[in-house]
């Protein structure tokens, strides 16, 4: 159920931060969403950890899928740059938490 949690978590997040795009650009009626986005996002982020993920796995999985996911649907929806380099910065975030969860003890 841990994982569940962290994949809700992990969505929401984004779409709080996606959105928090849209409000920045003088949509101030989406700064609701972006707050109830986060506040439920760290709920169930916490519900993950209470459900026995590790905090380091957790948060490392849950910043950086979150940052991929954001770079990639805000190129998709905004229009934002998204460079060879981003992806590579990409690539080797994903690398890292691979690391630390073959690193966990289980």
């Amino acid at each position: 159920m841990e994982w569940v949690f962290l994949a809700g978590a992990i969505l929401i997040e984004v779409a709080a931060t996606l959105s928090l795009r849209v409000a920045a650009g003088g949509r101030r009626t989406w700064y609701a969403g972006v707050v109830a986005g986060y506040v439920v996002s760290f709920a169930l982020l916490s519900l993950a950890l209470d459900a026995g993920l590790g905090l380091g796995v957790a948060y490392g999985i849950w910043t950086a899928v979150g940052v991929a996911l954001t770079a990639v649907f805000s190129r998709l929806l905004f229009g934002e740059p998204l460079t060879p380099v981003m992806g590579l910065g990409i690539a080797l975030i994903a690398g890292g938490v691979v690391l630390l969860e073959l690193g966990a003890p289980h």
